[in-house]
């Protein structure tokens, strides 16, 4: 499981990097539950905190079986 959200992680990661973001995956829990943590540009817009974690956790239950994913403010 950890190597399919970390493949989807990836992809994003690639598009915030040319937005001068990032994003840290910190855990996976046995409920199938993702903890990361965003850093750089996105911690400052909180609308594109919210279009992010809502696509990458649609993403990440169409391609890896999460349930949920939770962000860890820095």
């Amino acid at each position: 499981m950890r190597d399919r959200v970390e493949v989807v992680i990836d992809r994003v990661r690639n598009h915030l990097r040319m937005d001068g973001a990032n994003i840290e995956l910190l855990d996976i829990s046995a409920d199938h539950v993702v903890t990361i943590k965003l850093t750089g540009w996105c911690m400052r817009c909180p609308m594109s905190q919210i279009a992010l974690i809502t696509g990458l956790e649609n993403a990440l239950r169409d391609e890896a079986d999460v349930h949920k994913v939770v962000v860890v403010r820095a």
